[in-house]
């Protein structure tokens, strides 16, 4: 199973438009070592023919040209086969607009995301009038056979952030996903967005090969400090890296041989190669994602 990180930042990228936080500021001057990350999002296959999309963010014509696997081949037929949702958050799904040229799109989602595309934000019901959408329901606790040599299973993942759009279901608004190769019963787990890593989340993360994790924020209150908003990063539905309770306390003992920070906030220090921050989370065995890294898993 080959795993392409097509883009390893949070909503709004890195560097953000409208931020000149330390780690903007950098990335635009040059002045400390990083790069540019486009929205978080990856791609899987078995075979390297099929290709499926977790999350769609508004920067995915960029992405799939950067990729030349994802590329039609010369009959025009696109190489992605299907897009699976882990929320209704539009930083992952605003590039299914995107994908409207297409000759059909087919959407795995949990039956609240769902609702809160068609109902809510009424993504889906806009690209239904530009090609077909299959939807395919996503079952959490459920096995479910994803092409030639994949399978997943989806599992809840609780949030008490707010809900933007009334009526969606609270279960299933937030979902991470366990990616198995049929041939050598080794997984991926996504889960660019958790709130807290729970004992029933931890055990979905048991016998993994490799884990790209949320990492939104190095600290709950990092917004605060900046005076860049008053909500802290749990209120965002993020659990912190760093802290008591952090992912870095709880994830750096597991014996996962890929664990990998994805979904970095522009306020994040660990986007800059030189931080202390950085520094410390490579002695603990966690990596930084970066757009274009691939995994053999």
């Amino acid at each position: 199973m080959l795993t392409r990180i097509l883009g390893s930042a949070a909503g709004g990228g890195f560097p953000q438009w409208n931020c000149a936080c330390p780690q903007c500021r950098a990335a635009r001057s040059g002045s400390r070592p990083c790069v540019a990350r486009s929205q978080s999002s990856i791609a899987v296959s078995a075979d390297r023919q099929q290709w499926f999309l977790f999350n769609a963010s508004p920067d995915i014509q960029s992405q799939i040209e950067s990729f030349e696997s994802l590329h039609p081949d010369d009959g025009s037929v696109a190489r992605m086969q299907a897009v699976l949702l882990t929320d209704a958050e539009l930083d992952h799904t605003l590039g299914l607009l995107l994908l409207r040229e297409g000759r059909g799109l087919e959407v795995h989602a949990t039956e609240s995301v769902y609702e809160t595309l068609t109902s809510g934000t009424g993504i889906l019901r806009t690209l239904e009038a530009y090609c077909p959408v299959t939807w395919r329901p996503v079952v959490p606790g459920t096995e479910m056979v994803l092409g030639q040599g994949l399978s997943y299973r989806a599992f809840d993942v609780p949030t008490s952030k707010k809900m933007r759009f009334p009526g969606a279901a609270e279960s299933g608004r937030v979902v991470g996903y366990r990616v198995t190769d049929t041939a050598s019963r080794r997984s991926l787990v996504y889960l660019p967005g958790v709130q807290q890593l729970t004992p029933d989340i931890l055990e979905e993360l048991a016998g993994c090969s490799a884990l790209l994790v949320d990492g939104t924020c190095w600290l709950d209150d990092e917004m605060p400090r900046l005076g860049l908003a008053s909500k802290t990063s749990r209120d965002m539905g993020h659990v912190p890296i760093d802290g008591p309770g952090g992912s870095l306390e709880l994830l750096s003992p597991l014996p996962i041989d890929r664990k990998i920070y994805i979904h970095i906030n522009n306020t994040n220090p660990i986007l800059l190669d030189d931080s202390p921050e950085r520094l410390h989370l490579a002695r603990h065995g966690m990596e930084v994602a970066v757009d274009g890294l691939e995994l053999e898993i």
